[in-house]
């Protein structure tokens, strides 16, 4: 687990050279990510608890479901107009059932919205209605919305100043209306308007969700079930308040404008597939045994269900309460039913891992590689196991392994923590300062990356790749709070 900065606003300004791959660093989450662990299933806090305190929310890495979540958005996307592979679906440890789109094209969704939906079409509704924000380009209108929300405020105070210096002091009743009257109800008209350009962004996205997923022969019935079960939830809240206060529109009024549109489409009655059902089911299967308390994952899934998800969700409670060889055993018995599963190699792999069976972990891990070749998460666990079983003739495969998943994922810090012992244990000092440093920078920790890139510089040969990504990493300034 590593620290991952959530700083929307902060925007990183590379190099043009070939920092181009580093740039990336931020791809999941662009100028946010400093650092991802490789495993299974990885939960990575982020900056926000050191810096206020706080409880920080937690970024989940997972190849598996990232890979389902995408298979999900992908016919909606294309449905929408939005380029696929400009648009990443992040997960957020939290029990709420709740979505929502931020910082470009990047959809963020709570584990417990993946936990607690009943099916596929739920999540792909959510999903379905975050790209209709995408495709309507709310979150950009709703920077100029806030703009000029701000102009409104400083025109309103203005007047509230013109206010009092005419009315004697703005006391009610010497002439005029009272100054703090004329500012206070500038600062709610402006809010007010604010308010009402969101609920209408909402509305539109209800819609656009439809069009989408009628277009993809898809039912609308999962987000209206969705919908529903949120505004059953925020009916409490919400009874008895002004609408006009309200950034979204009043659950009744919502569930009607949307059940009317859901219930005309022609794929209404449409359901999932039973393999995307079963997908869905071991992706909860494995979200509730990672994340939930044990006695909650047992009442899920007690060890009367033989299901496969449930049995997946008992092997990963026991891998994580250090039960690695029923993890294993767990494992084999899932394996027999399903051994083209990448996602049950890779779960075997990492239990061998971290219980310290370095050298066992390689080949279950080698077949995860096999069947899911495009998982970086996936070979960067091979890497590093390679790396921990010590064994020499293991190195440059380890490298090769850790290199290509740190090409296509430049966030992943700890997969550059790897290269760099991988290097060092073969005697290429250069690479592994090199690999260092950019461990560091993917963590956003310029100082030590900096300190790291120039030991590299020394070493490596003038004006080649490598050197000059060390150059691009020292030629990089960081934003930096006021102050320091």
């Amino acid at each position: 687990m590593r620290s991952i900065s959530m700083r929307f606003s902060r925007s990183f300004r590379f190099p043009k050279r070939l920092l181009a791959p580093l740039s990336a660093a931020a791809a999941i989450t662009r100028g946010m990510v400093a650092g991802v662990s490789c495993a299974a299933m990885v939960l990575v806090p982020t900056a926000a608890k050191a810096q206020s305190g706080e409880r920080s929310p937690m970024i989940v890495r997972d190849a598996e479901i990232e890979k389902l979540l995408m298979d999900y958005a992908t016919p909606v996307l294309k449905a929408a107009g939005i380029r696929v592979s400009a648009v990443k679906v992040i997960l957020i440890q939290n029990p709420t059932f709740n979505a929502f789109v931020a910082n470009g094209q990047k959809i963020f969704v709570n584990t417990g919205a993946l936990i607690d939906s009943r099916t596929p079409n739920e999540i792909i509704g959510v999903l379905a209605h975050e790209s209709g924000h995408i495709a309507g380009g709310h979150l950009a209108r709703l920077h100029q919305q806030i703009a000029n929300a701000k102009i409104l405020s400083v025109v309103g105070m203005l007047a509230g100043a013109g206010a009092m210096v005419g009315s004697g002091g703005g006391r009610v009743g010497q002439g005029g209306i009272g100054a703090g009257g004329v500012l206070a109800g500038s600062q709610e008209l402006v809010r007010r308007n604010l308010l009402s350009y969101q609920r209408s962004e909402e509305q539109a996205a209800d819609q656009a969700a439809v069009r989408y997923l009628t277009a993809t022969g898809q039912s609308a019935k999962g987000l209206l079930d969705t919908m529903k079960r949120m505004g059953d939830n925020a009916l409490f809240r919400t009874s008895g308040l002004d609408p006009y206060v309200l950034s979204h529109p009043l659950p009744q009024e919502r569930m009607s404008a949307l059940e009317q549109l859901a219930t005309k489409s022609p794929a209404y009655n449409t359901k999932d597939s039973a393999s995307l059902v079963a997908r869905h089911e071991l992706m909860r299967a494995k979200l509730s045994g990672f994340t939930e308390r044990p006695e909650t994952v047992m009442r899920r899934y007690p060890p009367s269900d033989r299901s496969v998800a449930a049995r997946y969700a008992r092997a990963i409670l026991a891998y994580k309460t250090a039960r690695s060889s029923q993890a294993v055993t767990l494992m084999d018995e899932l394996l027999r039913e399903q051994p083209k599963n990448p996602y049950f190699w890779e779960m075997k792999g990492q239990a061998l891992l971290e219980s310290g069976r370095a050298r066992e972990a390689i080949a279950p891990l080698r077949q995860a590689v096999a069947l899911a070749p495009s998982s970086s998460l996936i070979r960067a666990m091979l890497g590093r196991a390679m790396v921990a079983s010590g064994d020499p003739g293991t190195i440059d495969q380890a490298i090769r392994e850790l290199s290509n998943a740190t090409q296509r994922e430049p966030e992943l810090a700890d997969a550059f923590r790897d290269l760099s012992t991988a290097y060092a244990r073969k005697g290429d000092i250069g690479m592994a300062e090199l690999s260092a440093s950019q461990y560091y920078f993917a963590r956003g920790e310029w100082d030590q990356a900096a300190t790291q890139a120039t030991r590299a510089k020394a070493k490596l040969k003038p004006n080649s790749p490598a050197w000059l990504r060390a150059d691009d990493i020292l030629a990089y300034q960081p934003e930096r709070p006021p102050g320091k």
